[in-house]
């Protein structure tokens, strides 16, 4: 065994007596310790114990743990403090610029166990309320993690849509003007996990060569056959494949619809697929209607297109308003007034539904009940202010471990609507969080399912759930189902948006903002909506304000 893996192991072991509160003298020998036997001038295996633990800084202690290492593969010590520590709070070890006494805070007073949920908690803002953090910190950390991300080769579509569309504006003013390039590939299909950006150009290899090494973000090039491959500053991926103004809108098509759709378009076709002027005109060939790039996923979209009974795919400008978000009643960095003023004012929204966290949400200062009462009282009077625009009470309740609803009835009734919503105990099997989900959604006060999965994209999976039964039950007790239009969520996964709309139940893409800014995700929840194949009809917020507030009033009733 080397010198460095001996001393990671020492060093882990120091991490995780800091972590579990050991003596702090003790922790601190074994976190010098680490250091020495890293820096020793020998091999270690060719010293007795007793040679070592002569060493100036390692001792008995050290050395004798340094043996039973050796010895036995393992430390007792490290083995029992692992078994105490769970996956996730391993893994923030790892995260530049967290050490054991941030990640103390982290775990014990914020009740975040894995690095999806600090990455959440950081778009949040929740980790600057905590002590020992500040916005710098907060912000360093959240880099980190996206360093961590990208290392892994996976990226979010939010965050290769801000390089895509910078290298694509950069390249345009570079190339000649009569060039057309076109963004293709799984970026272009709205798939909401990348591992590469690709663009389609007439460019020349000359000519493209030359764009890209004037683009100081694209660090590294390699030409292939056909295609450029480059490596963007941010490590993500990105090709440039090379076409021709005759073949061009072809070849836009083919390397943007995934195998299966091509597949079925040329059992369409008999055969190949033909050029033409562009990608209306090459669907018109195979008797089709012209088929959206997020739909072309070898679904049931090329039976659809010849029947003509495609869906009029949502825009973000059929948004009227927004539900579940929050302010700093909770764990918001904005005010309600501030929010509402935003939707009117800068969004030019209608209508605003606030969904701070319910009681049982202490790490988010959930709301208690009289504190429910008292921004009751704020709404009342911020919409006589902001009439005819309207804030509707709402409130982001927790479902429990048995299933049931934060709050007594008598309050539960008193709000406009409620977002239930699982933020704790997910560690459950299949059978029991679509039963837990049921109970909840047979609820009479549950107005839209949140988050059904609780998933954090390249963070942390889902909890299991039955999701026909979960989406047959909202179907059954008329609960709007959420699109979670976080990036980090987008949950409803789109794969189930089909069988949900199948089933008539109503979506509504809710930005779960915790500030001004977070309210702007519905552009990116409308985008895996369209992906779902979701219409401006069957989703909730895109009612007008009195078709909602109807809406509302009316359900109350049933």
């Amino acid at each position: 065994m080397e010198n460095k893996i001996i001393s990671r192991k020492l060093k882990l072991l120091s991490q995780l007596m800091e972590l579990h509160g050991e003596n702090s003298f003790k922790t601190k020998a074994v976190a010098n310790a680490s250091f020495k036997l890293d820096k020793l001038p020998f091999r270690i295996i060719d010293k007795t114990e007793l040679e070592l633990s002569e060493q100036q800084g390692i001792g008995k202690s050290t050395a004798a743990k340094v043996w039973e290492l050796l010895n036995t593969g393992c430390i007792r010590e490290l083995e029992d403090l692992l078994s105490r520590t769970p996956d996730g709070i391993l893994e923030m070890l790892t995260i530049k610029g967290l050490g054991p006494k941030k990640i103390v805070i982290i775990w014990q007073t914020l009740n975040i166990e894995t690095i999806g949920e600090l990455y959440y908690a950081c778009n949040e803002n929740r980790l600057i309320e905590a002590k020992g953090f500040g916005l710098k910190t907060q912000e360093e950390i959240k880099r980190a993690i996206e360093f961590n991300m990208a290392s892994q080769g996976f990226f979010l579509y939010s965050q290769a849509e801000k390089i895509a569309t910078h290298v694509g504006k950069e390249l345009e003013e570079l190339l000649p003007k009569d060039c057309l390039l076109h963004i293709t590939g799984d970026f272009r299909r709205r798939v909401e996990i990348l591992s590469r950006i690709d663009f389609i150009t007439t460019a020349t290899e000359k000519e493209l060569l030359n764009g890209i090494e004037h683009l100081a973000s694209l660090i590294k090039f390699e030409q292939k056959d056909g295609h450029i491959q480059t490596i963007h500053e941010s490590g993500l991926p990105i090709y440039f494949f090379i076409s021709n103004n005759t073949t061009f809108q072809r070849d836009l098509l083919i390397s943007t619809g995934n195998e299966d759709h091509l597949n079925l378009l040329k059992q369409k076709l008999d055969g190949d697929i033909p050029d033409g002027q562009d990608e209306k005109e090459i669907y018109r060939k195979a008797h089709l209607d012209f088929i959206e790039p997020e739909l072309r996923e070898g679904l049931d979209e090329i039976e659809k297109a010849s029947h003509h009974t495609l869906p009029n795919l949502i825009n973000y400008t059929d948004i009227k308003g927004t539900l579940h978000n929050h302010s700093t009643w909770s764990d918001g960095v904005h005010t309600l007034e501030e929010m509402a003023r935003h939707c009117k004012e800068t969004l030019k929204l209608g209508y605003l539904g606030i969904c701070d966290h319910s009681r049982t949400a202490v790490y988010a200062k959930g709301l208690k009940d009289e504190q429910v009462l008292q921004q009751w009282l704020e709404i009342e009077e911020l919409n006589k202010k902001l009439t005819p625009f309207k804030i509707f009470k709402g409130i982001e309740s927790d479902i429990l471990s048995d299933g049931s609803l934060d709050y007594p009835e008598e309050l539960l009734k008193g709000f406009d609507f409620v977002v239930a919503s699982i933020h704790s105990n997910l560690k459950m099997d299949e059978e029991r969080a679509t039963t837990r989900l049921i109970k909840a959604i047979e609820n009479p006060y549950t107005t839209i399912l949140g988050h059904p999965t609780g998933r954090l994209l390249l963070s942390r999976k889902g909890y299991p759930i039955n999701f026909k039964k979960v989406i047959d039950a909202c179907a059954a007790n008329k609960v709007v189902m959420e699109i979670n239009a976080n990036p980090l969520r987008l949950d409803l996964d789109w794969r189930w948006h089909r069988y949900a709309l199948e089933k008539g139940v109503l979506l509504s893409i809710n930005p779960d903002a915790h500030r001004t800014e977070g309210l702007k995700d519905m552009y990116y929840g409308t985008l895996i909506g369209r992906k779902g194949g979701l219409e401006a009809v069957q989703c909730l917020n895109c009612f007008s304000l009195e078709e909602i507030d109807h809406y509302f009033k009316t359900r109350k009733l049933l």
